[in-house]
Protein backbone atom coordinates (compact mmCIF):
# COMPACT_ATOMS: atom_id res chain seq x y z
CA UNK A 1 0.00 0.00 0.00
CA UNK A 2 1.43 3.22 -1.08
CA UNK A 3 1.77 6.47 1.33
CA UNK A 4 -1.00 8.35 -0.72
CA UNK A 5 -3.60 5.03 -0.20
CA UNK A 6 -2.54 4.97 3.53
CA UNK A 7 -3.55 8.54 3.73
CA UNK A 8 -6.76 7.88 2.13
CA UNK A 9 -7.66 5.09 4.16
CA UNK A 10 -7.14 6.70 7.23
CA UNK A 11 -9.17 10.02 6.69
CA UNK A 12 -12.36 7.93 5.66
CA UNK A 13 -12.00 6.74 9.34
CA UNK A 14 -11.16 10.13 11.08
CA UNK A 15 -13.04 13.37 10.24
CA UNK A 16 -10.43 14.50 8.12
CA UNK A 17 -7.60 17.28 8.23
CA UNK A 18 -9.48 20.19 9.89
CA UNK A 19 -11.00 19.80 13.41
CA UNK A 20 -14.49 20.33 14.15
CA UNK A 21 -13.94 23.06 16.40
CA UNK A 22 -10.98 25.01 17.45
CA UNK A 23 -12.11 26.42 20.53
CA UNK A 24 -11.49 22.93 22.30
CA UNK A 25 -15.23 22.10 21.37
CA UNK A 26 -17.15 25.50 22.72
CA UNK A 27 -19.46 25.53 19.66
CA UNK A 28 -20.48 22.03 20.83
CA UNK A 29 -21.26 21.74 24.30
CA UNK A 30 -18.58 21.74 27.38
CA UNK A 31 -14.84 21.46 26.55
CA UNK A 32 -14.19 17.54 27.39
CA UNK A 33 -11.03 18.22 29.86
CA UNK A 34 -13.41 19.74 32.25
CA UNK A 35 -14.89 16.66 33.17
CA UNK A 36 -12.02 15.13 34.44
CA UNK A 37 -11.22 18.76 35.94
CA UNK A 38 -14.54 18.79 37.39
CA UNK A 39 -14.22 15.33 38.78
CA UNK A 40 -10.83 15.62 40.48
CA UNK A 41 -11.73 18.72 42.33
CA UNK A 42 -14.92 17.89 43.18
CA UNK A 43 -13.47 14.57 45.06
CA UNK A 44 -10.92 16.79 46.67
CA UNK A 45 -13.47 20.03 47.48
CA UNK A 46 -12.28 19.05 51.31
CA UNK A 47 -9.36 20.90 50.43
CA UNK A 48 -10.99 24.17 49.56
CA UNK A 49 -11.30 26.12 52.72
CA UNK A 50 -9.99 28.84 54.62
CA UNK A 51 -8.26 31.76 52.50
CA UNK A 52 -8.35 30.72 48.62
CA UNK A 53 -6.57 31.53 45.87
CA UNK A 54 -7.61 30.95 42.22
CA UNK A 55 -6.56 32.08 38.94
CA UNK A 56 -8.02 33.61 36.64
CA UNK A 57 -11.76 33.73 37.81
CA UNK A 58 -13.38 32.02 41.09
CA UNK A 59 -15.50 29.95 39.49
CA UNK A 60 -14.46 26.64 40.97
CA UNK A 61 -14.13 27.70 44.18
CA UNK A 62 -17.87 29.43 44.16
CA UNK A 63 -18.76 25.89 43.71
CA UNK A 64 -16.58 23.66 45.76
CA UNK A 65 -15.85 25.36 48.74
CA UNK A 66 -19.20 24.51 50.50
CA UNK A 67 -19.27 27.73 52.87
CA UNK A 68 -15.92 26.78 54.25
CA UNK A 69 -14.32 29.79 52.46
CA UNK A 70 -13.29 32.54 54.51
CA UNK A 71 -12.08 34.23 51.86
CA UNK A 72 -11.26 33.72 47.95
CA UNK A 73 -8.60 35.56 46.00
CA UNK A 74 -8.63 35.86 41.99
CA UNK A 75 -4.57 35.93 40.34
CA UNK A 76 -4.17 37.29 37.46
CA UNK A 77 -0.72 37.96 35.49
CA UNK A 78 -1.83 41.46 34.01
CA UNK A 79 -4.04 44.47 35.15
CA UNK A 80 -7.78 44.67 33.34
CA UNK A 81 -9.65 40.72 34.62
CA UNK A 82 -12.29 42.56 36.79
CA UNK A 83 -12.71 39.64 39.15
CA UNK A 84 -9.02 40.19 40.08
CA UNK A 85 -8.05 40.51 43.54
CA UNK A 86 -4.29 40.25 43.05
CA UNK A 87 -2.18 40.92 39.65
CA UNK A 88 1.07 39.16 40.18
CA UNK A 89 3.89 36.87 38.89
CA UNK A 90 4.02 33.17 39.09
CA UNK A 91 7.95 32.79 38.18
CA UNK A 92 8.85 36.06 40.66
CA UNK A 93 6.35 35.75 42.96
CA UNK A 94 5.95 39.56 42.77
CA UNK A 95 2.50 40.68 44.23
CA UNK A 96 1.45 37.18 45.69
CA UNK A 97 2.00 37.18 49.28
CA UNK A 98 3.85 34.76 50.98
CA UNK A 99 2.47 31.88 53.84
CA UNK A 100 -1.07 33.47 52.96
CA UNK A 101 -3.49 30.74 51.47
CA UNK A 102 -4.97 27.49 52.62
CA UNK A 103 -5.54 26.10 49.43
CA UNK A 104 -4.84 27.25 45.69
CA UNK A 105 -6.70 26.39 42.69
CA UNK A 106 -4.49 26.31 39.86
CA UNK A 107 -5.90 24.84 36.79
CA UNK A 108 -4.79 24.69 33.26
CA UNK A 109 -2.07 27.23 33.55
CA UNK A 110 1.29 25.62 33.92
CA UNK A 111 1.38 24.99 30.64
CA UNK A 112 1.57 28.88 30.09
CA UNK A 113 4.56 29.25 32.17
CA UNK A 114 8.01 28.42 30.88
CA UNK A 115 9.98 28.50 34.20
CA UNK A 116 7.14 26.11 35.25
CA UNK A 117 9.58 24.81 38.66
CA UNK A 118 9.98 28.75 39.54
CA UNK A 119 6.07 29.08 39.65
CA UNK A 120 5.57 25.82 41.53
CA UNK A 121 7.93 27.31 44.21
CA UNK A 122 5.78 30.56 44.34
CA UNK A 123 2.82 28.35 44.47
CA UNK A 124 4.50 26.53 47.52
CA UNK A 125 5.38 29.51 49.19
CA UNK A 126 2.42 31.09 48.79
CA UNK A 127 0.44 28.52 50.91
CA UNK A 128 0.41 28.22 54.79
CA UNK A 129 2.59 25.23 56.35
CA UNK A 130 -0.31 22.52 55.59
CA UNK A 131 -1.91 24.53 52.71
CA UNK A 132 -2.84 22.00 49.74
CA UNK A 133 -2.62 22.76 45.92
CA UNK A 134 -5.23 20.83 43.44
CA UNK A 135 -3.11 21.61 40.18
CA UNK A 136 -4.60 20.56 36.75
CA UNK A 137 -1.91 20.11 33.38
CA UNK A 138 -2.72 19.31 29.76
CA UNK A 139 -1.15 15.78 28.82
CA UNK A 140 -2.86 16.16 24.92
CA UNK A 141 -4.14 19.18 24.04
CA UNK A 142 -4.20 21.57 20.62
CA UNK A 143 -2.46 24.89 20.96
CA UNK A 144 -4.14 27.81 22.86
CA UNK A 145 -3.50 30.70 20.27
CA UNK A 146 -5.52 33.17 22.43
CA UNK A 147 -2.66 32.08 25.06
CA UNK A 148 -0.04 31.56 22.92
CA UNK A 149 -0.60 36.24 22.14
CA UNK A 150 -1.03 36.97 25.33
CA UNK A 151 1.48 34.51 27.78
CA UNK A 152 2.80 31.77 25.26
CA UNK A 153 1.79 27.60 25.26
CA UNK A 154 4.98 26.15 26.36
CA UNK A 155 4.28 22.63 27.57
CA UNK A 156 2.48 19.26 27.72
CA UNK A 157 3.36 17.26 31.10
CA UNK A 158 2.80 13.45 31.71
CA UNK A 159 2.18 12.11 35.05
CA UNK A 160 6.02 11.82 35.48
CA UNK A 161 6.23 15.37 34.90
CA UNK A 162 3.82 16.46 37.12
CA UNK A 163 4.76 14.63 39.52
CA UNK A 164 8.72 15.26 39.39
CA UNK A 165 8.13 19.10 39.43
CA UNK A 166 5.94 19.13 41.94
CA UNK A 167 8.24 16.49 44.22
CA UNK A 168 11.39 18.68 43.96
CA UNK A 169 9.65 21.50 45.67
CA UNK A 170 7.11 19.83 48.14
CA UNK A 171 8.86 16.83 48.91
CA UNK A 172 7.58 13.27 46.98
CA UNK A 173 5.59 12.16 50.35
CA UNK A 174 3.67 15.16 49.72
CA UNK A 175 2.44 15.20 46.10
CA UNK A 176 -0.63 13.08 44.72
CA UNK A 177 -1.03 12.94 40.87
CA UNK A 178 -3.63 11.16 38.97
CA UNK A 179 -3.90 10.94 35.44
CA UNK A 180 -7.04 10.67 33.27
CA UNK A 181 -7.63 9.52 29.53
CA UNK A 182 -7.40 6.82 26.79
CA UNK A 183 -7.31 7.23 23.13
CA UNK A 184 -10.63 7.81 22.15
CA UNK A 185 -10.76 10.82 24.57
CA UNK A 186 -6.98 12.19 23.14
CA UNK A 187 -8.24 11.57 19.42
CA UNK A 188 -11.75 13.59 19.78
CA UNK A 189 -10.39 16.51 22.16
CA UNK A 190 -8.06 17.12 19.01
CA UNK A 191 -10.76 16.85 16.87
CA UNK A 192 -13.03 19.35 19.22
CA UNK A 193 -15.60 16.86 20.37
CA UNK A 194 -17.41 18.01 23.56
CA UNK A 195 -18.31 15.72 26.33
CA UNK A 196 -21.96 15.60 25.03
CA UNK A 197 -20.84 14.06 22.36
CA UNK A 198 -19.12 10.80 24.25
CA UNK A 199 -20.85 8.64 26.86
CA UNK A 200 -19.34 8.33 30.43
CA UNK A 201 -18.22 4.25 29.94
CA UNK A 202 -16.03 6.40 27.15
CA UNK A 203 -14.91 9.27 29.50
CA UNK A 204 -14.48 7.01 32.44
CA UNK A 205 -12.08 4.53 30.80
CA UNK A 206 -8.33 4.80 31.36
CA UNK A 207 -5.10 3.78 28.77
CA UNK A 208 -2.73 4.63 30.81
CA UNK A 209 -0.62 4.68 27.36
CA UNK A 210 -2.67 8.40 27.16
CA UNK A 211 -2.28 10.75 29.99
CA UNK A 212 -4.59 12.91 28.25
CA UNK A 213 -4.99 15.44 31.49
CA UNK A 214 -3.06 15.08 34.76
CA UNK A 215 -4.21 16.25 38.23
CA UNK A 216 -1.66 16.67 41.16
CA UNK A 217 -2.35 17.43 44.79
CA UNK A 218 0.51 18.60 46.76
CA UNK A 219 0.86 19.88 50.30
CA UNK A 220 3.11 22.32 52.09
CA UNK A 221 4.72 20.61 54.71
CA UNK A 222 4.18 21.88 58.50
Amino acid sequence: MSHDETITRVSRLLPGLEPLSRDFGKERGAPIDRWYIHRFLWERRGDVRGRVLEVGDPDYSDYLGEGEISRCDVLHAKPGNPAATLVGDLVTGEGIPRDAFDCVVLTQTLQLVYDVARAVHTVHDALVPGGVVLATVPGISQISQYDRREWGDYWRFTEDSARRVFADVFGAGRVETVAYGNVLVSAAFLYGFAIEDLDEDELRHRDEDFDFLVCVRAVRGE
